[in-house]
């Protein structure tokens, strides 16, 4: 993807956003309160992949720890910001920890021992996400006693239709 194309992105979707908001967002402090996830945390973070992709040639792959660390960091902050979503996004900072620990393993000499922390996170993240947000839906004040019931539908029929089966 070229540079232009990219510029071009990034404008269009920060257009939809003012226009889609109620606020002032003419407002510096405002813009950077909602994007300092972008400005300042991923590109520091990808700043770390470059420097080991491209600036130190595949040497030093123990910058793909804190770069993935970052990277994952940032995108689990920014999706809380645009969305208010923190009691449910805050599972990803495990999982943050997990992928820096799992570039390091991919692209480094494949120690074995390294995938016992990456298993333990993501674990935990998966759980928790899971729990806390399976817990909203079904939680009568967030959506209310329709989400719930159309939850216990789609399981109701997926235990009788699921033991229909011929083995």
């Amino acid at each position: 993807m070229s540079t232009r194309s990219l510029l071009g992105i990034v404008i269009v979707l920060f257009g939809l956003f003012l226009f889609s908001t109620q606020r002032n967002m003419m407002d510096p402090g405002h813009i950077i309160g909602i994007f300092w996830p972008s400005m300042f945390v991923l590109p520091l973070g990808l700043l770390f992949h470059w420097m080991y992709f491209y600036a130190l040639e595949r040497k030093g792959s123990g910058l793909l720890i804190p770069g993935g660390i970052l990277v994952v960091t940032a995108l689990v902050c920014q999706i809380s910001m645009l969305f208010d979503v923190w009691q449910y996004m805050w599972p990803g900072f495990p999982l943050a920890v997990a992928f820096g620990l799992f570039e390091f393993y991919w692209f480094s000499g494949r120690n074995k021992w390294l995938l016992v922390p990456v298993f333990i996170n993501a674990s935990v993240s998966i759980i928790f996400f899971t729990v806390f947000t399976l817990g909203s839906l079904l939680s009568f004040s967030f959506m209310g006693q329709s989400t719930a019931a159309i939850v216990l539908i789609v399981i109701g029929l997926l235990v009788v239709f699921r033991g229909k089966r011929q083995v």
